[in-house]
């Protein structure tokens, strides 16, 4: 299992984990792999899992009345991803997960979640520390959205993610900025 060692560096980044709790925490996970742009979660799909980005990169989008895509996210290596309004309250899937490339991804259940913040209390506070920083950044692209010019975001996650300019096509950070492929090719040649 090469993503055993890939999972308890992610986890021990923020707490440390005895090798028996390690374990206990190994087995709630189910390894899934996924080819390219297969989905992981569809609308409409109950959601049941969160699942942590061992290798690939994702993407998660909603859609509006007119059925224009709108990314919300991109998951790369060591990112978590699920559709969390539904995981959260195990209801339907408003937004798709669909692999950009193949991927691997560890699920976690949220029953598999519960059990091992019982059994290994240290995960609560891993799982804390995660939510927070996870609302964290939604705020911080919340207030990009509303307040930055479009070169600014565009610097902006050129500066924070420069490899997600390499694995993902322009027309979906185009999507994710909310700007058009036009007005993306016009920043693109500036930088």
């Amino acid at each position: 299992m090469e993503y055993a060692s890939f999972l308890r560096q992610h986890i021990e980044e923020l707490v440390t984990l005895s090798d028996d709790a390690f374990e206990i925490v190994l087995n709630a996970f189910v390894p899934v792999s996924l080819s390219k742009k297969e989905y992981l979660i569809k609308v409409g799909q109950k959601v049941g899992a969160e699942y942590f980005v061992v290798r690939g990169c994702l993407k998660t989008a909603a859609y509006d009345d007119a059925g224009k895509e709108h990314i919300i996210q991109f998951a790369m290596e060591n990112w978590w991803v699920s559709d969390y309004p539904a995981y959260a309250k195990h209801g339907n899937a408003e937004m798709d997960v669909q692999a950009l490339e193949d991927c691997f991804v560890l699920s976690l259940s949220m029953e598999a979640r519960a059990a091992l913040a019982h059994q290994v209390p240290e995960m609560l506070s891993f799982y804390e520390r995660k939510a927070l920083s996870g609302y964290v950044a939604t705020q911080k692209r919340v207030l990009s959205l509303l307040r930055n010019s479009a070169k600014e975001k565009y610097e902006l996650l050129l500066d924070q993610y420069p490899q997600l300019f390499q694995r993902v096509p322009k027309k979906m950070i185009a999507h994710y900025l909310g700007v058009s492929r036009e007005t993306l090719s016009r920043l693109h040649k500036y930088d």
